[in-house]
């Protein structure tokens, strides 16, 4: 199934990060390609690399991407993700493959959205692809056979509280 988080609520990521642990306590192989992000010290890498219940790699820069003016390693290292999504998803060794920012990419003008179309067509039928990000294109909701939308009703950051370790980091 293909499966798409979006919004503008907080939980996308981590909505599929659960996924990711739950098919993994299954015995499920998982991977998780990240686009935009190259911090290394998100909770999520380091649970990744201490635990190894799944793989994940990113494919971004440690910095923010400005909407509208996208560094050309930007669009590089984006273009490198959707490779190794390619490459991955056509292997078929993997039971789910999350690609995590993959909407924004798209909305931010990174990836072309016939690029990750592309990709949603190349997932056999017994591979579980998800999509995460705000302002998912109507074309990959059509796509999904299961659409989440997170919505923002009351967050800290409104009253100026910084990203939290372990919790937003």
């Amino acid at each position: 199934m293909i499966q798409v988080y979006t919004g503008d609520g907080k939980g996308k990521t981590t909505a599929a990060l659960g996924l990711a642990l739950r098919a993994s306590g299954h015995g499920r192989k998982v991977v998780v390609i990240q686009f935009m992000k190259g911090d290394i010290d998100y909770g999520e890498v380091k649970a990744a690399r201490r635990f190894k219940c799944f793989e994940l790699y990113q494919f971004g820069l440690p910095t923010f991407v400005k909407k509208g003016a996208p560094s050309d390693e930007d669009i590089r290292l984006a273009r490198e993700g959707i490779d190794f999504a390619r490459k991955t998803i056509s292997e078929g060794a993997h039971d789910i493959v999350i690609l995590d920012e993959i909407n924004v990419a798209v909305d931010f003008c990174l990836l072309e959205m016939r690029a990750v179309l592309a990709l949603i067509d190349l997932a056999p039928p017994d591979m579980e692809l998800v999509l995460t990000g705000r302002n998912a294109p109507p074309e990959f909701i059509e796509r999904a056979d299961l659409v989440t939308e997170m919505r923002e009703i009351k967050h800290p950051f409104a009253k100026g509280t910084p990203a939290r370790e372990g919790i937003e980091h």
